[in-house]
């Protein structure tokens, strides 16, 4: 019955203020109101007599009169459609993918940290890109100290003798033994001496001159041997000095073991006692003798390039290798490997053509052969070092320059010097590898981006840690890390 509608009634049960007002829409019991489902009718609109559960026409069929299909034009929109589509959020713009650009190479390496192969081409580059202040200094060096050395033994073998050595499985009697020693302290102990001096004045000379001549060639700049001689000469007594206190510290270790050893027996410990901790003490003394000398491997280069002193440059080394220990013990073996190999190979056709000859040793002269092939062996042994001692050289320098620029961001420094044709000698070459130079500071000194706070990133500024701010380049640590040099 209508009679007992109320005013303003419609019939639906509700009033005229209520209808009026736009009503929340749920979905129907037993449909998931999942994310992206349009609503079966607008807000405020009246409800249809079909139900949101029953399916609505065909995609794209004409629906009944006001009912328009799914992806018509009405206020129904279909999904995913503009406007008032409920469907997913549009994808971020797509960008160019962009390639990082390549670590400039102006010399034998690219500046950037270097991997293993990449340090054993640079030092055979070296080589073969400045050969005369290579091989010509290692050549030059090592023919005037055989000279030396051959010279002085054939000399002694003219107004001592010859030493004759036994034949292998030759009993010796208490008197040809004693003779036998006698004959050696008279002929080879003086020829021993002096291969001894001579070869580490070579070897600290050619370290300095090849340590100059190689890291000019990681710029991209050739140099004579003079040049580099009149670079490395002042550095020569320092160098001298941290070559001859690394060995001091390893003997140390050794005379600290024997001294327990004789303090043991001399308290009269238990034998077993004794075996026990010598067998256990020279395991040690060994391990910690690798360790010392592979923690000090960067001495020599930081003496020539940063131009410290023996003491200051033993700790800078231990710095530098601290945390690559393994990576340094491993190339540096690998690079005496192939030293010895190119070195015995290039000696092979010496020794055929001494043994040839009538025989030789260049090492022992004084022992046996005569004198052309002694002398052939001589040039053998000279033309050898004088190709395996740059290989070796090249590598240690190169394998500083790699740990700097993975620990102190010397790439960056590099490539601002080839940047702008940097060529210099003297104080203004050693200012470009010394920690803390102005071309160093310059080049590595991270800037801050916009939005940034005062210092460097992410710094203590007020959109400090907030993301605002731009991350210092590759290579250059944080705020409160190593500084860049």
């Amino acid at each position: 019955m209508t009679d007992n509608l109320p005013p303003g009634g419609n019939g639906t049960g509700q009033g005229q203020d209520e209808a009026g007002q736009p009503q929340p829409w749920f979905p129907p019991a037993g449909e998931p109101g999942g994310y992206g489902q349009p609503p079966p009718f607008d807000p405020g609109q009246a409800q249809p007599e079909e139900g949101y559960a029953q399916p609505p026409p065909g995609y794209g069929q004409p629906g009944g009169p006001g009912q328009p299909g799914y992806g018509q034009s009405h206020r129904q929109q279909g999904y995913g459609q503009q406007p008032g589509g409920y469907g997913p959020p549009s994808a971020p713009p797509s960008y160019p993918w962009q390639a990082q650009p390549q670590a400039p190479k102006p010399g034998v390496i690219p500046l950037r940290p270097l991997g293993v192969g990449e340090i054993l081409d640079g030092a055979f580059t070296s080589i073969r890109r400045n050969p005369r202040a290579t091989l010509g200094i290692a050549a030059l060096l090592l023919t005037a100290s055989a000279v030396i050395t051959t010279t002085l033994s054939l000399i002694l073998v003219h107004y001592v003798g010859t030493v004759n050595l036994p034949t292998p499985g030759q009993q010796l009697t208490t008197e040809q033994a004693s003779h036998l020693l006698t004959r050696m302290g008279e002929v080879l102990a003086p020829t021993a001496a002096v291969s001894i001096v001579l070869a580490f004045i070579v070897d600290t000379v050619l370290t300095g001159l090849l340590t100059v001549v190689i890291g000019r060639s990681v710029l991209g700049h050739k140099i004579t041997a003079g040049e580099a001689w009149r670079i490395a000469r002042p550095r020569m007594a320092a160098l001298i000095g941290a070559t001859l206190l690394i060995p001091l510290i390893l003997i140390g270790l050794w005379v600290a073991y024997a001294i327990v050893l004789v303090i043991l027996a001399v308290l009269h410990a238990p034998g077993a006692v004794v075996g026990i901790l010598a067998v256990l003490g020279a395991i040690a003394v060994i391990v910690l003798t690798i360790w010392f000398a592979v923690m000090f491997r960067m001495a020599a280069q930081v003496v020539v390039l940063e131009r410290e002193g023996p003491a200051r440059a033993l700790g800078r080394s231990w710095r530098l290798v601290r945390g690559s220990f393994w990576r340094v013990l491993g190339i540096t073996l690998l690079a005496g490997l192939i030293v010895v190999v190119t070195s015995g190979v290039l000696q092979i056709p010496f020794g055929l053509l001494a043994a040839l000859a009538g025989g030789g040793n260049s090492l022992l002269p004084a022992t046996s052969g005569n004198v052309a092939g002694i002398l052939i062996s001589a040039v053998g042994g000279v033309v050898a070092g004088a190709v395996a001692r740059p290989i070796s050289a090249g590598v240690a320098v190169l394998l500083y320059v790699d740990l700097r620029m993975r620990r102190e961001g010397l790439d960056l420094v590099l490539q601002t010097a080839a940047s702008e044709g940097n060529t210099s000698t003297g104080d203004e070459f050693a200012s470009l590898w010394r920690p803390g130079g102005g071309t160093a500071s310059t080049a590595a000194a991270p800037q801050p981006g916009p939005g940034a706070g005062s210092g460097s990133w992410p710094g203590p500024g007020p959109d400090a840690g907030t993301g605002t701010g731009v991350p210092p380049a590759p290579g250059v640590p944080p705020a409160g890390g190593p500084p860049a040099w």
